[in-house]
């Protein structure tokens, strides 16, 4: 790329701001070097990398980059095996850091697919063992940690220890009164690494001791006292030791980083290029750019361009297209009017685009790449080569036309001027014919008229100018392609006060051609200002069609929404109260299903109290004919006598020992202790053990077996049971341990559905030896038993 139009368009200052944004020496490096490239696929490239580095940043914010040096040097030292001091060990650890820091800012194990910056950061290399020895080791670039290693922390502490005594020993010479006259000033000192004593210059003789120094005056001398040498010649040994540890330490990291050397040479060169490829993204960033849209066509299409140079508060943006319908623009209007700036905004971003930058405009901006790149702009005049204006731009020109073809972009400031207006205009014609022909994309600024009715009259070539405000003697800035500039000579003249007679008479020298001219471009300059009044007037009829198009749409979707809504709503309320009928009959139907069931429940249990009633009046009946005929009230003719408490006796109807309670009473009637139970027995059917002859009957199979009763255990499970089986069980169960004089049980029927439980408790109800009953409590079995009362 040519150098002279590099420096022209200002690129360098572009290239400073962009090293303004590295973070280290080798990214700062890389920029310095960067220039724009020829070829498409590696401008292609370079933007795409740009984009990569926007996108990382737009996700998670600005990279951490600190700790980036360059430490190509210290590799170097250590493949020829040298030690490295610790300031190189530490920025080879700064840089382990960093490339481990960018790794967890990428996320680790995260890599985005296609995405250059995400290729790099994935191919670095981290090694956090040796990055954390290295900084346990050493405190900074004079400092070996004392942790470093057992043996050196060892020495250091022997070594404070020895100074230690040898402070005190001196402390107590310069307190000692032998020698207070002798002392210049009660202070311990060091010269050359031994501790000392300032004495007086006439006492030297009377303090013995090495000199190590003496004061300016030479009325003070710094002596070691013999009782300190050998301490001092220890401390000293032991330093010697403590640098042999250091140095031992040193080659150990130094080993250590010889082993990762190559990962290390790979991770410089990728952090450095991650360090230029954030700046272009910061770059981007900070001028709120797009990537353009590439082609090799020429094809031109600017939105909005800002020049990045200019301050963005006083910047007007620009819109520009060339290539397609014309390769040739004429640019006109006033001085400081903006012509300058397009053309500089025109090559700054083929040049930024080529390099791999970001351009400041909007969405939709293309940009072609170019082999070469030309541009003739300023006062180029030369003292020292005796060259006019005329001459220095021509000679420029010339350079330019022997070098331009069809991949050339051409900048031309006032193309023509600095020389006789008409032959100057001819002149013009005849280079942007030329490079017309050559294929060349041709931007040329010109005050001349000629270069005007040139570019209506030509064919691919364009007029565009640079809008003038009469009434505020300003200009806009704003380009309008299309549009010839018209001389605002007269007008302004006119604005500034001009007598009128002076301004007519100037128009009569002007020729007809030009009159007509200037009427024609004033008229399509009118024509232009009423087309732009019309557009912006039907711009604010289609924005306020929209929006109320829009406000309807938002309507529509508002009563579409609310329809939605309230059918939702609708079917929701109806689908509830369905089922809340749905659980209301539910309950309905269960609390019938549970009278139901109460109800033949209480039936059964009616009926079966019945049978039971039966069948105790039955067995009562039995059991009273049955003590009538065989066992009768006096069992024997001799009943025992004397019987006193404490007496075994046999209870002869029952088969069952006792013992005598009490003395036998007027009926006869005796109280005898039978196992758990307390029974009165007539005299008549007891029998003295030791008179035991006894006859055993028959009929002892009717015996009431008592012993059962005795034995029978306090709690009943029914777990398993249905119902009716549950009820049987537990009624005889009842009895039994009525009979045995048990007053509380344990009815076991489980948890469940309950109904079970809800059984067993009715049948309870009304159970003549049940006085009260409950659930069982926190550690009883709680809702899973029931414990019941007897009477």
């Amino acid at each position: 790329m040519d150098r002279k139009t590099v420096r022209i368009l200002e690129f360098d200052k572009i290239i400073q701001k962009l090293a303004d944004l590295t973070a280290s020496e080798l990214g700062r490096e890389l920029v310095e070097t960067l220039s724009p490239e020829k070829e498409f696929i590696k401008v292609e490239a370079s933007l795409r990398e740009t984009s990569d580095g926007v996108s990382f940043i737009v996700r998670k914010g600005s990279p951490p980059l600190g700790g980036i040096h360059n430490i190509k040097e210290s590799i170097k030292r250590v493949e020829l095996g040298s030690v490295l001091n610790p300031g190189e060990l530490l920025k080879i650890a700064d840089v382990l850091r960093a490339g481990r820091n960018l790794k967890n800012y990428a996320g680790e194990g995260v890599t985005i697919q296609d995405n250059i910056v995400s290729g790099l950061i994935g191919s670095i290399e981290t090694n956090k063992r040796i990055e954390e020895k290295i900084y346990r080791a050493i405190v900074s670039e004079d400092e070996i940690a004392d942790g470093a290693s057992t043996a050196l922390a060892n020495i250091r502490r022997q070594i404070r220890n020895a100074q230690e005594a040898i402070k005190d020993k001196l402390n107590e010479l310069i307190k000692s009164p032998k020698y207070q006259k002798y002392i210049q000033e009660s202070i311990v000192t060091m010269r050359g690494d031994r501790y000392v004593i300032p004495v007086k210059q006439e006492y030297r003789s009377e303090f013995p001791g090495l000199v190590h120094d003496s004061s300016a005056s030479g009325a003070t001398i710094f002596i070691e006292p013999m009782a300190v040498v050998e301490a001092n010649n220890h401390v000293k040994q032991l330093k010697i030791k403590e640098q042999i540890e250091i140095e031992r330490i040193l080659k150990e990291l130094t080993s250590d980083v010889n082993g990762i050397i190559d990962s290390l040479k790979s991770n410089v060169s990728i952090l450095a290029r991650l360090d230029f490829i954030f700046a272009k993204a910061k770059l981007s960033v900070n001028y709120n750019c797009v990537c353009p849209e590439l082609n090799e066509k020429g094809h031109i299409v600017i939105k909005k361009g800002r020049h990045p140079l200019i301050d963005p508060e006083s910047v007007v943006p620009i819109d520009l297209w060339i290539g397609e319908e014309f390769r040739t623009l004429v640019v006109t209007g006033p001085n400081t009017g903006g012509k300058t700036v397009t053309l500089k905004t025109v090559g700054l971003f083929t040049l930024m685009a080529q390099a791999g930058l970001h351009i400041p405009a909007n969405e939709g901006t293309k940009m072609s790449v170019f082999n070469k790149v030309f541009a003739d702009i300023g006062d180029e005049q030369s003292i020292e080569q005796s060259l006019s204006t005329f001459s220095s731009h021509m000679t420029n020109i010339v350079k330019i036309i022997e070098k331009a073809d069809n991949k050339s972009l051409v900048l031309f400031d006032e193309l023509g001027a600095g020389t006789d207006p008409t032959e100057g205009a001819a002149l013009a014609m005849a280079i942007l014919e030329y490079l017309h022909d050559t294929g060349c994309i041709t931007v040329a600024t010109t005050h001349y008229s000629e270069l005007k009715m040139y570019a209506i009259s030509t064919q691919g070539v364009e007029n565009a100018s640079c809008e003038f405000d009469v009434q505020t003697l300003k200009p806009t800035y704003r380009l309008l392609i299309g549009v010839p500039g018209k001389s605002n000579a007269f007008a302004i003249s006119k604005r500034l006060g001009l007598p009128k007679h002076i301004l007519e008479r100037a128009k009569e020298f002007l020729t007809g051609e030009n009159i007509k001219f200037e009427d024609i471009i004033m008229s399509i300059e009118h024509e232009r200002k009423e087309a732009e009044k019309e557009k912006e007037l039907a711009k604010s009829y289609r924005a306020e069609i929209e929006k109320l198009r829009d406000e309807i749409e938002r309507q529509n979707e508002k009563i579409r929404s609310q329809r939605d809504r309230i059918i939702k709503e609708a079917r929701e309320e109806a689908r509830r109260l369905l089922l809340d009928a749905k659980r209301e009959i539910e309950e309905m139907m269960e609390t019938m299903k549970k009278i139901q069931e109460e109800q033949e429940l209480a039936a059964r249990n009616k009926a079966a109290e019945e049978i039971k009633q039966k069948l105790r009046s039955k067995i009562n009946q039995i059991e009273e004919s049955l003590s009538e005929t065989i066992l009768p009230r006096q069992g024997y003719i001799k009943p025992p006598e004397n019987l006193k408490p404490g007496d075994t006796v046999l209870i002869i109807n029952l088969n069952q020992k006792g013992t005598v309670l009490e003395v036998p009473d007027k009926d006869g009637q005796v109280l005898v202790q039978a196992g758990i139970m307390k029974i009165n027995v007539h005299v008549t059917n007891l029998k003295l053990v030791d008179e035991q002859v006894l006859e055993i009957h028959k009929n002892q199979s009717r015996n009431v077996d008592v012993t059962k009763s005795a034995n029978i255990s306090t709690e009943l499970d029914l777990r398993g049971f249905n119902l009716d089986e549950a009820i049987a069980s537990a009624d005889k169960y009842l009895d039994d341990a009525s009979i045995s004089g048990l007053k509380e049980v344990t009815i076991i029927h489980g948890k469940g559905t309950g109904t079970l439980r809800s059984g067993i408790h009715q049948f309870l109800k009304s159970h003549p030896h049940v006085k009260t009953f409950r659930l069982g409590k926190f550690g009883e079995g709680e809702a899973g038993v029931t414990i019941v009362q007897l009477k």
